[in-house]
């Protein structure tokens, strides 16, 4: 991943780990998995962990007594759920104890032109999440510059915090060009989180340098230079 000239920001490690979740969503991962991952981001400092809504009363339990937050997946990884039920969702996840929720927004709402939809959903999910920081994730790889912008646009008005780039799961994951787009259209004020193929230190700093706030990655204990 190249930085696109922006010089890279000086960050300590423990600087670092504050603005990573941990994240381990992968469909076979079990209880060991997941304590595996709450102790690693017990050891490193990372601001969350992020995991599937069946693992977040564990990673709860597991990350008690810490100011590490967990944050649970809504509506994933295709976004193509009913509100209703993305709400649910959030909710289940909200009860065992996270506190911070990335739903994946109605992309094929979005790409038909249907932008009330788009907005109802990320807003009937905000509903339910109360106090908790809402992530909205676009699937940037799947859509057109314009077509970002308008995402962005959405969901600040239905009342989110952040902005994701990518689930990680479909082709096209965190590029700087797409983060300077979303921190451009949202703001300085706005969160944006760059997620999907953050692999090493170098990749984490140019995302950061272009905007990033909060980075979501599987690979943070290579980011930091930390064995497994």
């Amino acid at each position: 991943m190249k930085s696109a000239g922006e010089d890279a920001p000086e960050l300590g490690a423990a600087e670092l780990a504050q603005l990573i979740d941990h994240t381990l969503l992968r469909p076979e991962a079990g209880e060991a998995d997941i304590r595996r991952l709450c102790a690693e981001a017990r050891a490193c400092g990372f601001h969350s962990v992020c995991v599937n809504p069946v693992h977040a009363g564990l990673a709860v339990r597991e990350l008690s007594g810490t100011t590490i937050s967990v944050c649970a997946v809504v509506g994933f990884p295709f976004g193509a759920t009913p509100s209703a039920i993305k709400a649910a969702e959030a909710e289940a996840a909200l009860a065992e104890g996270a506190r911070e929720l990335d739903m994946v927004i109605d992309l094929g709402a979005l790409k038909d032109g249907r932008f009330a939809r788009v907005s109802a959903d990320i807003a009937f999910v905000r509903r339910v999440a109360r106090g908790a920081l809402l992530k909205v994730i676009l699937e940037t790889g799947l859509l057109t510059d314009e077509e970002k912008s308008i995402a962005c646009e959405l969901a600040i008005g239905a009342g989110a915090d952040f902005v994701k780039t990518s689930t990680g799961f479909i082709a096209g994951g965190a590029t700087v060009a797409d983060v300077r787009l979303l921190r451009r259209v949202v703001g300085p004020d706005f969160g944006v989180k760059a997620s999907g193929g953050i692999r090493s230190r170098a990749d984490a700093l140019a995302l950061i340098a272009a905007g990033a706030n909060r980075l979501g990655t599987s690979s943070s204990l290579a980011i930091l230079g930390v064995r497994s």
